[in-house]
């Protein structure tokens, strides 16, 4: 055992033989850590996401969860053994009420998905409220809860996030990133790719810089942010 809750090592994945976007990178994530994943756009961040969750199957390299193997699984399987990933894009099932997406989250593990949805109401007050709306119905911000909230339904180890903030007011943002640091709080290790490098840098442990699909930099989130070259390349300034 590593100590690591997710060891991905020289991973190398694309969407087509010719084009891959990863070219052996690096990731890993301590039991209850976030870590930021932040650099240009094509960096490779959102594929390395996708080849983690089970979406994209990699063409080499290594990735285990909690000491388990999981490159190449199916996503059921991976979403199964402990790992939940909420997409940027098409991440709620917008004509279903939110109580009924809520259900759908919970797929893995169907004998708790009554007990789960009362304790995502007792937690987020909002969807409660909307229980029986369609999701397409719901604020940006609010649509973003509920992705997260669903994700939640399978108690995962670890929360893979992409992009949770994109195209939301900077009010929404905000409240936002309130709750993922209160799922953080209560103990689930993050791993996420976020726009807003400096808001994501706050909320995290450890960032991880890619640059064309390689490991360009790593350290303390804090003095990732802190540091004046890296705030003039990746963070505008």
């Amino acid at each position: 055992m590593s100590g690591w809750l997710l060891e991905a090592r020289g991973v190398v994945a694309g969407y087509a033989a010719a084009d891959m976007i990863l070219k052996g990178v690096d990731l890993t994530v301590a039991p209850h850590e976030v870590v930021a994943i932040i650099g240009p756009n094509g960096a490779g961040k959102s594929t390395l996401l996708k080849a983690i969750a089970g979406i994209l199957k990699p063409s080499s390299g290594t990735i285990a969860l909690d000491g388990e193997a999981i490159a190449g699984r199916p996503a059921r399987e991976i979403c199964a053994a402990g790992l939940a990933f909420v997409p940027q894009e098409a991440n709620v099932f917008p004509t279903m009420s939110v109580r009924e997406n809520l259900e759908m989250g919970g797929f893995v593990q169907p004998k708790e998905t009554r007990q789960r949805i009362e304790a995502i109401f007792a937690r987020f007050p909002i969807l409660a409220e909307k229980r029986r709306q369609a999701a397409r119905t719901l604020s940006g911000g609010q649509r973003q809860i509920l992705a997260m909230a669903m994700a939640l339904m399978v108690a995962p180890k670890l929360l893979l996030l992409d992009e949770p903030s994109a195209g939301l007011s900077p009010i929404a943002a905000e409240k936002l990133f309130d709750t993922i640091r209160s799922i953080h709080a209560e103990g689930t290790a993050i791993a996420m790719v976020e726009q807003n490098a400096l808001e994501a840098l706050s909320i995290a442990t450890r960032g991880v810089i890619l640059v064309d699909g390689r490991n360009a930099r790593e350290g303390e989130a804090a003095a990732l942010a802190a540091d004046p070259d890296v705030r003039r390349i990746f963070l505008g300034g």
